[in-house]
């Protein structure tokens, strides 16, 4: 039987002490080489390789955090950033993205402590053919301290030593459940999706927990490289990247083998959402929050002394915004508009000024000439040293370019003078509703898009107001001269002579059409905005009462001491108007709108709190009077159409009275209004617990309706209104009221008058040579 060899020991001298030299060497090479690697530790831990992070740097990364916008009702409606991130708790991560993830990039996540010695070797071994070597815990210290790999050897291995020594500060610092929170939090998905919840929601339209098994697995698969695993554009390289990640969940026993075939078969399910600066809900009001922000905040400084980044420092700005509304409003204004602008162009053919009215060559050479100087274009040219002459030649040389248009953005190839006039045709509208009793704004619209028209309707600009202005006369006057709504005037031509108020000339307005006769009521009367009974009110309580009101009641802006400010010549923001009115529907108080409520650092800490502001202006039942008078509008006058549905077959309701017949039955006070040549056209109205005001008009005055059918305001804003109203009352859970206004105690003031059902002016607007409406 033969016997096992053995390994023995040299018994020869001279051989054991070769054996002994080689042996010690061994393990002097073998300690050395630890040695070796410890020095190389120890020195990068001292920050001989470059500095390392702190413990006070461990505990608050210095990442790039989004600022939130928060509607009323719980919603995201815009962010603010430089990197489109906002954490998420370990709550909020769904069972399957955390078993995806650790099935995927590291197995042995919760068994290791931030070196995995296993995949490292192994990484090593096969140079990284196998998978790499690196655990979650080392991606999240790269991402977080030096982002990228060096491509130099010598440099990488000085990162790889960094990346396992804070790998393990992370391990002793936080839990293994924060560490992958972080990581998620951390990541670029690409696409502006910084950190999970971006990602989830520029992909798929929602939350994290909201994530179902696939979408998790997508993203999971997307962390090799979203570059590279691009959904959007290689969405069957992503599908494939999808399925390794469901091939490892299966082997970690996540997945059956059924499960496992079933969720193979799935198509990529992508609904991209890109969360940009010039789109999405709210643009313009975000833009309008950016500005608020930035000027409550100037003097609030960091506990470092520093002030409050807006992009960077990962604040929540919690607002009165119902996404809900906005979103309806929005709807509203974009159905209505795309109608108007077809008609409005339809109409254009026909102009060989177009988009311009009664404006000569020479005016309209001059309103280019100042639009080409204002432009960016023209700036940008100016300060790259260029002279005039080459700069105003620039604007005739056709350039590429991508323009608005209703059916969405064209590519074209346009001179950028073509390029002003065709923006300069097109119609533009704001939209503000808030709630009387807080001063709450709960939609805010600006504009007809963002990306291409910047300007704000709602608080930038300040149009003509027409006949919206007339209840400010109204209220006075029966404020003043103690007149009820029933009190009758004549209905005839009526001048104030020269010298009075003020004036350098005898002022006459007249009537729409020329009709005149007989005695009205006043209700009847600003129901059909009858405007020399109007003149005659304020001739009776003179101006200044009547801008005296206008100011208590919240507006700003300049208001003329002129008699004419009765048919609305004055230039007011509708941002004003609409609060203003809310005083009417509040019972008499004004209440400043309030559109941000708190402003939070990422840590919670309250910022900015706002205080209402009120002012009792009117008594109770001095309001309900004058909510009254205009329910009288409504029901018969300018803004009649509301209800009535006898005009189905008419050529102008079938074009741009979009979505009628409304048909409310609802009590509904409101005011329309209409400028000179029908410059703007202003709707304001409410019920009880909603007022509204829309505006629609040109950039410049000249761009306009010839013709008051299509140009007055109940054409032109009336049915935004009654759009974004139906839309609300269409969703129960908004509450929006279709209750009769409340009647205060004390109203001793007759509101029952025998003629207003009737009225030979229903569905007209008034017009004078001044002022129409």
């Amino acid at each position: 039987m033969a016997k096992k060899s053995e390994n023995k020991k040299p018994t020869d001298p001279v051989k054991r002490k070769k054996f002994r030299k080689y042996t010690f060497r061994l393990w002097l090479l073998f300690l050395a080489g630890w040695g070796f690697i410890f020095l190389l530790f120890w020195m990068a831990g001292k920050g001989w390789f470059g500095e390392m992070p702190g413990f006070e740097r461990l505990e608050n990364p210095q990442t790039s955090l989004a600022t939130e916008i928060v509607s009323a009702d719980g919603q995201t409606i815009g962010k603010f950033f430089y990197q489109n991130r906002t954490p998420v708790h370990y709550s909020e991560l769904p069972p399957s993205l955390v078993q995806a993830l650790t099935s995927t990039e590291d197995e042995r996540y919760y068994d290791h402590p931030g070196l995995d010695f296993k995949s490292t070797v192994r990484a090593v071994a096969f140079m990284g053919r196998r998978g790499g070597g690196s655990t979650i815990t080392q991606q999240l210290a790269k991402l977080l301290f030096h982002h990228e790999g060096s491509k130099n050897i010598l440099e990488r291995i000085k990162q790889k030593i960094k990346e396992i020594i804070i790998a393990a500060r992370l391990e002793r610092q936080y839990t293994k459940d924060e560490i992958l929170t972080m990581y998620m939090n951390t990541y670029d998905w690409g696409h502006q999706g910084v950190g999970i919840r971006s990602a989830s929601r520029v992909y798929f339209g929602k939350e994290p927990k909201d994530l179902n098994i696939d979408e998790a697995a997508m993203l999971v698969g997307m962390l090799k490289n979203s570059s590279y695993f691009n959904p959007i554009t290689k969405p069957e390289r992503v599908r494939k990247r999808r399925n390794v990640v469901f091939q490892q969940m299966y082997r970690n026993g996540y997945l059956t083998e059924k499960q496992l075939d079933s969720l193979k078969a799935l198509p990529l399910s992508i609904n991209y959402t890109p969360e940009l600066h010039n789109t999405g809900i709210a643009t313009y009001f975000r833009e309008r929050v950016r500005k608020f922000v930035k000027e409550k905040l100037k003097n609030i400084r960091k506990k470092d002394g520093k002030p409050y980044n807006i992009y960077s420092d990962g604040l929540r700005i919690y607002t009165t915004i119902d996404s809900r509304m906005q979103h309806n409003a929005e709807e509203a204004m974009r159905e209505h508009m795309k109608n108007l602008q077809a008609e409005f162009f339809r109409q254009g053919k026909k102009n060989k000024t177009f988009p311009f009215v009664n404006l000569t060559k020479k005016e309209i050479e001059k309103l280019m000439e100042r639009a080409m100087r204002r432009s960016e274009r023209w700036k940008t040219l100016q300060k790259a040293g260029l002279k005039e002459d080459s700069i105003r030649a620039s604007f005739f040389e056709p350039v590429k370019m991508r323009v608005f248009s209703w059916k969405g953005e064209i590519d074209t190839i346009m001179k950028p003078y073509d390029s002003i006039r065709y923006y300069k045709s097109f119609l533009h509208a704001g939209l503000m509703s808030m709630e009387p009793s807080t001063g709450y704004v709960k939609a805010w619209v600006g504009g007809i898009n963002f990306k291409h028209f910047k300007y704000d309707h709602v608080d930038q600009g300040a149009r003509q107001v027409g006949s919206t202005f007339k209840p400010f006369i109204y209220a006075t006057a029966i404020a003043q001269k103690h007149l009820s709504p029933c009190d009758t005037f004549p209905n005839t031509p009526y001048t104030i002579k020269k010298g009075r108020w003020g004036l350098n000339k005898s002022w006459s307005p007249k009537n729409a059409g020329g009709q005149y006769g007989g005695w009205m009521t006043l209700k009847k009367a600003l129901a059909n905005s009858v405007n020399v009974i109007t003149a005659r009110l304020i001739d009776m309580v003179g101006p200044q009462p009547v801008i005296d009101l206008a100011h208590n009641l919240g507006i700003k802006s300049k208001i003329p001491f002129a008699p004419s400010i009765a048919l609305g010549t004055a230039d007011i923001k509708l941002y004003e108007m609409v609060g203003a009115f809310n005083g009417f529907a509040n019972k008499g108080q004004y209440i400043e709108p309030v559109f941000v409520t708190r402003i939070e650092d990422k840590n919670g800490r309250v910022l900015y709190e706002y205080k209402p502001v009120t002012n009792d202006v009117l008594s109770p039942q001095m309001a309900y009077v004058v909510t009254n008078l205009l329910e009288g509008v409504t029901q018969y006058g300018s803004g009649a159409r509301l209800r009535h549905t006898f005009m189905k077959n008419s050529p102008v309701y079938k074009r741009v009275v979009t979505g009628y017949p409304y048909a409310f039955k609802n009590p509904i006070a409101g005011k329309t209004g209409t400028t000179q040549n029908q410059s703007d056209g202003w709707f304001i109205g409410y019920v009880p617990n909603l007022v509204t005001g829309v505006w629609v008009g040109g950039e410049d005055r000249s761009v306009h309706f010839r013709s008051i059918a299509y140009g007055q305001g109940a054409t032109m804003a009336l049915p935004i209104w009654a759009l974004y109203m139906k839309k609300n009352y269409a969703d129960k859970e908004l509450g929006v009221s279709d209750k009769p206004f409340e009647k205060p105690a004390g109203v001793d003031i007759n509101l029952n008058c025998d003629d207003t059902g009737k009225s030979s002016g229903d569905d007209k607007e008034d017009q004078s040579p001044l002022n129409d409406l």
